[in-house]
């Protein structure tokens, strides 16, 4: 996870995709300037819909977005990176980091969508 400049609570890399690349390129891509990390998008966990302020505009008056979640095996930490000086990078348990999550979107990412996704690789990988 990472920390915010903007306020408290931690926070998974995010961002919006530009119009050359696809979601999961940018997804990589921002966990590498925000984060400062490497590695192989595994799968999507689910679409997840939040307001946003900044994002407010003629299209969409009350903000509203939609994140594609993904699970990154990470393969690599950078010894710096793009936003490092904005930016701490945090590794927890997941528990942990459930209760530190900025947002509650977020946190439902983490504790039900990451956490039934690993569940399921961990029975598959047994069986």
């Amino acid at each position: 996870m990472i920390s915010s400049p903007s306020g408290p609570g931690l926070l998974f890399p995010k961002g919006g995709w530009e119009n050359d690349e696809t979601v999961e390129e940018a997804a990589k891509r921002e966990a590498v300037e925000e984060a400062g990390v490497r590695g192989e998008l595994m799968d999507l966990l689910g679409y997840y819909y939040f307001k946003n302020k900044t994002q407010r505009d003629e299209f969409s008056p009350e903000g509203s977005c939609k994140a594609a979640i993904f699970a990154l095996l990470v393969k690599e930490e950078l010894d710096s990176w793009p936003e490092q000086n904005e930016r701490v990078r945090i590794w927890l348990p997941v528990s942990e980091a459930g209760e530190k999550c900025r947002h509650a979107w977020m946190k439902d990412a983490l504790l039900n969508g990451f956490s039934d996704w690993h569940g399921k690789k961990v029975t598959a990988e047994d069986a």
